[in-house]
């Protein structure tokens, strides 16, 4: 098989043109912004304070810097503005939507960092997270209906996006309970979006965002995998739910079947899964999903049942990359793009984890590790 029969297969039309070196570069810088940044971003919360004090329901036991989302967006916007730089041309075709799906990242970055140093109400940050999700409907990016007949479709396009865009940016919030878990199963539904988007030249701003995000997620999970040296945060988690639930959604036909929804859902199916069983269970409480803390998320079962923080999180790293594979191979994407795919994140992992697995060993003093973690 020769090189430029090769990139093809894997999506690439054009082996030796700048469109996919573009894609390449933008990730990246993603991930050596976000991985050079969070130190000073450490050092300068733990300093004025902008860190999660132990207690209960965290599993820290020192005060641990929650700034990382800071990092995570700045990762993301450099990447796009160098993309800019070096592919103009293709940026141009698509800037509205990034512009859109950056403007709401970045209200949400402000929304959640607020909460995370001074605690806003509930539903003040569930209205917020509801505009941001209108103005993607505003620019047309939205989960179109196709089933019933004008204008209830229109309508249930508009419900149906709301939901979704809300829902996973709360789900990826909630699923942010435990090291490198958020940033771990962010990175790999990033590099799935793009290994799908990358298929279909209607979905060339999902791909240049996915690649960002994918990026900066690896960045940020070098510093986060257990024992953490700093955690996203409200800012971090809402960023990446938001852009992600924005992105899987970028350029899709119409939705004429339930079916036509799995692969999307499949992408996404940890939080999904992890967040639907949350709320059941609350509501049958009689409580507040959104603001009840509590120990009932996938990730504290695994807990209770002798896994490790390590071992629970490549769990359920795991799943999420199955969950990928499946919706690729519904959205008919080769068996070669695929197979790359999902070496490539497996070993872009394992590279991560062992780079902290070796600083942890060089500088055993970085971080304290919850004294009951099997290692």
């Amino acid at each position: 098989m020769t090189f430029e029969s090769f990139m093809n297969s894997i999506g690439v039309a054009d082996p030796y043109g700048r469109g996919w070196l573009s894609v390449v570069i933008t990730f990246m810088f993603a991930w050596i912004v976000t991985y050079l940044f969070i130190p000073k971003v450490r050092t300068f919360a733990l300093k004025v304070g902008w860190a999660d004090e132990p207690n209960a329901r965290r599993l820290n036991q020192e005060p641990r810097a929650n700034a990382g989302g800071l990092a995570i967006y700045t990762g993301v916007i450099a990447a796009i503005i160098l993309a800019g730089c070096l592919a103009p041309i293709v940026l141009a075709k698509v800037q509205v939507a990034i512009l859109a799906i950056l403007l709401g990242g970045s209200v949400l970055v402000i929304i959640g960092f607020i909460d995370d140093q001074y605690k806003l109400p509930p539903l003040f940050r569930l209205l917020v997270q509801i505009l941001t999700a209108l103005l993607l409907v505003v620019c047309n990016i939205q989960i179109h209906i196709g089933y019933f007949g004008a204008p209830i479709d229109g309508i249930l396009s508009v419900i149906i996006t709301v939901l979704w865009i809300v829902g996973i940016t709360n789900a990826v919030n909630l699923m942010d309970g435990m090291d490198g878990l958020a940033g771990g199963v962010s990175f790999i539904i990033a590099m799935t979006l793009l290994a799908t988007s990358a298929q279909f030249e209607v979905r060339a701003a999902a791909t240049l965002i996915s690649a960002g995000v994918a990026g900066a997620a690896l960045g940020f999970l070098r510093h986060n995998y257990h024992p953490s040296r700093i955690f996203m945060g409200d800012a971090g988690a809402y960023f990446l739910g938001y852009v992600l639930a924005a992105t899987s959604i970028l350029g899709n036909g119409k939705v004429t079947t339930v079916t036509s929804l799995i692969p999307i859902v499949l992408l996404f199916l940890v939080p999904v899964v992890d967040t639907s069983q949350v709320i059941i269970k609350r509501l049958l409480s009689g409580q507040n999903p959104l603001s009840t803390p509590g120990k009932d998320h996938l990730h504290h079962r695994l807990l209770a049942q002798g896994f490790s923080q390590r071992h629970s999180a490549s769990i359920l790293w795991g799943v999420t990359l199955a969950g990928g594979i499946i919706a690729m191979r519904m959205q008919g994407i080769r068996q070669t793009a695929i197979a790359v795919t999902a070496v490539g994140i497996a070993l872009l992992l394992i590279l991560t984890v062992w780079l902290r697995l070796r600083a942890i060993v060089k500088s055993p003093d970085i971080s304290i590790p919850h004294p009951e973690e099997k290692q």
